[in-house]
């Protein structure tokens, strides 16, 4: 069976590293090309020795004439990198974004928290994205957007997290848009490879957690609020009536997102039985592989979902309160990231949805 050719830029990162491996495995992709920065004229198993079918690869330069040339171009570079690179890629390539340059759909939203060039929105990488509901009462999901798209943009890992807890709620009206908040703990990949005050040496982070982009300046915010106005059938601009609180603290663990994202109660989730709330996320993750919903009373850990494109997630109650709380689970650098995107690829490309993923993890 012929194999789609594959070049990753930004190689010898996290994310670039982990699409690595899930494609060194994947049977309908081959992987003919690696790009980076620093670690030019490396071969690959310098940096990725965990990757043996691929460690013989020389790294190449970050250039459109490298890139070029491949049915698939995954790009995992720092933001502002990849917009600058991708007008000048094969239109006739796949090409997947795992930064944030194609995220956004609002130039405001970039604006406030990028800044810098405003690059085109991009087929957005989230399959199990609600957006909005048909006529028959099923929703409407991202995952119709995929098929024969030649640009994907990957989600964030804190933003697929988020949006994965607490989505069945705003699509069925049973949270207030106002009254969100999400705090995270986050295991320090997701804070990128690089040493920097929020990526401590090991002798200062373990045992040690740390908050980092706190008061609203989490750049995955406006990502956020875009993906919750969707699932209330909305626009883009219609995220501006929405407000998160949103904490992400890293933990000492080098994997995996647990979100715990809790919201307001509307008059009529007050009126359902914490069965009835729980159905909601039952009908919303029917058929949804990669969604568990874990039985009632069990909570979702990180543990669980290490190595996999799963989340498992959780719904409870506070009546006291007058909130919902849900909860998620998922690796970052997996299902928050390089799985995702190869499931989109996937779909994109007419392959079953999960070839080459699993939602299995490691344990212990």
């Amino acid at each position: 069976m012929a194999k789609y050719t594959v070049a990753v830029a930004g190689a010898t990162g996290y994310a670039g590293g982990e699409a690595l491996r899930i494609l060194a495995a994947h049977p309908a992709f081959e992987v003919t090309c690696v790009a980076g920065h620093s670690s030019v004229g490396d071969k690959l198993g310098k940096h990725m020795p965990h990757i043996p079918q691929l460690a013989d690869l020389t790294v190449e330069d970050t250039t459109p004439e490298v890139l070029n040339g491949h049915d698939v171009i995954i790009l995992a570079l720092p933001h502002g990198a990849s917009g600058k690179l991708a007008s000048q890629l094969d239109p006739d390539a796949v090409v997947v974004d795992l930064g944030a340059d194609h995220r956004l759909e609002e130039k405001s939203a970039w604006d406030e928290f990028y800044g810098g060039d405003f690059y085109e929105h991009w087929t957005y990488g989230m399959p199990e994205l609600i957006t909005g509901k048909a006529a028959d009462g099923s929703y409407t999901r991202q995952r119709a957007e995929l098929p024969g798209t030649k640009r994907i943009a990957g989600p964030g890992c804190n933003v697929t997290a988020t949006t994965l807890a607490l989505q069945p709620g705003v699509a069925e009206g049973l949270v207030e848009h106002t009254d969100i908040v999400a705090d995270l703990v986050v295991g320090y990949s997701g804070a990128g490879k690089n040493l920097k005050r929020t990526n401590l040496l090991a002798a200062e982070a373990f045992g040690s957690a740390l908050p980092y982009g706190v008061g609203g300046t989490h750049r995955h915010i406006p990502e956020i609020l875009q993906n919750l106005a969707h699932a209330a059938g909305l626009d883009a601009a219609a995220a501006d009536g929405f407000t998160l609180g949103f904490t992400p603290v890293l933990a000492p663990m080098s994997r995996g997102i647990l979100a715990c994202v809790s919201a307001k109660m509307t008059d009529k989730a007050k009126t359902m039985s914490d069965g009835e709330i729980r159905d909601v996320w039952a009908h919303a993750y029917e058929g949804q592989d990669f969604m568990v919903l874990l039985p009632e009373g069990a909570l979702p850990a990180t543990a669980n979902i290490i190595g996999s494109n799963a989340a498992h997630i959780q719904v409870v109650t506070d009546r006291k309160a007058g909130r919902i709380i849900a909860f998620a689970a998922i690796d970052n650098l997996n299902r928050g990231t390089a799985g995702q995107a190869v499931q989109s690829l996937n779909i994109a490309l007419g392959l079953p949805e999960d070839q080459g993923l699993t939602k299995i993890g490691v344990a212990p």
